[in-house]
């Protein structure tokens, strides 16, 4: 029987050789090793990861063909032989000789080594090394073998995550936001040391809070320190923290974004702390997915705005009272110019009075008291006293002009009462109709536009007429209008005088105010003061109604600041337009029919 001869792989000495450095494996049955190809070649032909031979002076010797790859050579010529400092820096190419001669040296394998690589062009790898000794038959160290698995990319991965964590672990020791991360129970994970310190404070007030006498003040175990509270919150819930209401509205917010996935952003929530004081956060939670998009949990950032929520509360309070003032300086000026056109209307009076008194003191009735004596003294003479003496003549003449004086003072006086009476008329329609705006402040009714208008015109008729400023009227029919009628005269009557004084400025002859009333393109009621007086330049114009701005000598700009506030409160708006100096000015004030639900 034929025996077939054990083949063997001789070892390479330090030139190398093309044979493996070791026995091949034995054929599967059936099959002879020739049959069955080289599985070293096999191996190195086909195998993803950088495997090489190495003799003693680290000269490589056999290696697979994606370690040339890796330097992009196809001839294994150009490799065989070289050293790791033919292809790699000094960095890396030390270190590597270093431990394979310690190998040589010692036989001790490296398993899993990360070695970074840095290649002549710059470009930096990093690879998983595992390096073993290479001995012959007899046993003998004749070089190493290794295996360099290419986990660039999980290292440049690893770094991301690692660079991804310190920035989030910066942003929660550093922020000065409550940010905190919660399961599906709503149970705290990890929080910012920010929100750490606010709970560990809140909790030790209210555990504080509860103590109701001076017995044993010392705190539970976890409220012993911040470290100790640290290890203690994770797996806890706002229920631990907060009281019930907050903490419920908390939960219920946090379940219904794991539900639905829809975030909470901008949410002002309140809290009272264990003394009574209040805090303001402003919150944001969001969800919380993993890699697959599944909701994990939530997450979110609360900001402390107390000091805002103050701030607002006592501008608030400010603003009310610039309201309040403003109103009440509006309403002075309404009753100021309801007391100037009364005033007027007085001096009128007094006018008229003086000249009726004038006029009855003018009158001399002691000549005709005279002519009756006259007469009894020349009884049975007459027609000689009245023919032949100088007193007699002239009776005649005298009787005969004195009707005509007496009719003459007759109508001057008439006149002068009437106008006394239209006087006194004005001044108690005036005072009628400040009494009646008066007593509906504040009330909502519905009013003609024009009966507005017409009482605005009323109340500075007099100083109109005194200022020979003519006006018109140019109202176009509307339907009532539900309004505070009180709040709307103010703002009318401030700005028929406001017109006034802009006429009296331009000191033209033909100075002309137009009240216009229109229904707007929305809608709305339109009332505009049109006069052609100074007019007012470009940058006046977003200042005119500004609290306290006036260009008067003796103004002090409440009138349009509080017209503006009027008439937004009334649901509507105030606002001027002129051409500029010497074009005039037109006022405009538009209010709904209906005030709206907020007004």
């Amino acid at each position: 029987m034929k025996q077939h001869s054990k083949t063997q792989v001789r070892a390479p000495g330090p030139s190398g050789g093309e044979n493996p450095p070791a026995a091949r494996e034995p054929a599967p049955p059936g099959q002879t090793v020739a049959e069955a190809g080289d599985p070293l070649h096999a191996l190195l032909d086909n195998a993803p990861d950088a495997i090489y031979f190495k003799d003693r002076q680290s000269r490589f010797v056999h290696f697979s063909k994606s370690f040339r790859e890796i330097f992009g050579v196809s001839d294994p010529e150009v490799v065989r032989g070289k050293t790791d400092f033919d292809f790699f820096t000094e960095e890396h190419a030390r270190p590597a000789f270093d431990d394979e001669q310690e190998i040589v040296r010692t036989g001790k394998p490296i398993i899993g080594k990360l070695e970074k690589e840095t290649r002549p062009n710059g470009r930096v790898t990093w690879a998983l090394t595992t390096k073993m000794p290479w001995r012959d038959k007899a046993g003998n160290t004749i070089g190493i073998f290794g295996i360099s698995k290419d986990i660039t990319p999980l290292k440049e991965a690893e770094d991301k995550l690692a660079n991804e964590r310190e920035l989030l672990r910066t942003l929660l020791h550093s922020i000065p936001d409550l940010i905190y991360f919660k399961d599906l129970q709503s149970r705290f994970l990890r929080v910012s040391k920010f929100k750490l310190e606010k709970s560990f404070e809140l909790a030790l007030g209210r555990h504080r809070a509860s103590q109701a006498g001076p017995g044993d003040e010392t705190p539970p175990p976890h409220l012993a320190s911040l470290e100790h509270f640290a290890r203690w919150l994770p797996g806890k819930t706002d229920f631990d923290l907060y009281p019930e209401e907050r903490a419920r509205s908390a939960y219920q917010d946090e379940q219904e974004i794991i539900r639905t996935g829809k975030p909470v952003v901008g949410k002002v929530e309140k809290t009272i702390l264990p003394d009574g004081s209040v805090t303001w956060l402003l919150t944001s939670k969001m969800p919380w997915r993993d890699s697959d998009g599944n909701i994990i949990g939530t997450f979110g950032t609360s900001k402390d705005i107390t000091p805002i929520k103050e701030a607002e509360a006592k501008v608030e309070v400010l603003h009310r009272q610039l309201v309040e003032t403003s109103r009440l300086a509006g309403k002075a000026e309404v009753a100021s110019d309801v007391l100037h056109n009364v005033g007027n209307a007085l001096n009128s009076i007094n006018v008229s009075c003086s000249l009726a008194i004038g006029a009855l003191k003018a009158l001399n009735f002691r000549n005709l008291a005279r002519i009756p004596s006259l007469l009894k003294e020349h009884a049975g003479q007459l027609e000689e006293f009245l023919t032949t003496d100088p007193r007699g003549k002239r009776i005649p003449d005298y009787l005969v002009a004195l009707p005509q004086k007496f009719e003459e003072q007759k109508n001057f006086l008439l006149r002068e009462l009437g106008q006394l009476r239209q006087h006194i008329e004005h001044v108690n329609q005036i005072v009628a109709l400040q009494q009646s705006y008066a007593k509906v402040a504040g009330l909502e009714e519905s009013v003609e536009v024009a009966q507005l208008v017409e009482d605005a015109l009323q109340v500075n008729a007099v100083a109109l007429q005194r200022h020979t400023i003519r006006y018109r009227r140019d109202l176009e029919p509307l339907p009532p209008i539900l309004v505070d009628k009180h709040k709307v005269l103010q703002i009318l009557i401030n700005l028929i005088r406001n017109a006034k004084y802009a006429l009296d400025e331009a000191e033209r002859p033909d100075k002309l105010l137009t009240l216009r009333v229109r229904r707007t393109a929305d809608a709305r009621v339109q009332i505009q003061v049109i006069d052609n007086g100074v007019g007012i330049p470009p940058e006046n114009l977003t200042l005119i109604f500004a609290h306290g701005f006036t260009t008067r000598r003796n103004g002090h700009g409440f009138g349009l600041h509080s017209g503006a506030l009027a008439a937004r409160e009334l649901g509507g708006a105030l606002f001027a337009h002129s051409d500029g100096l010497g074009h005039g000015a037109t006022f405009t004030l538009t209010l709904p029919f209906k005030p709206p639900p907020a007004a």
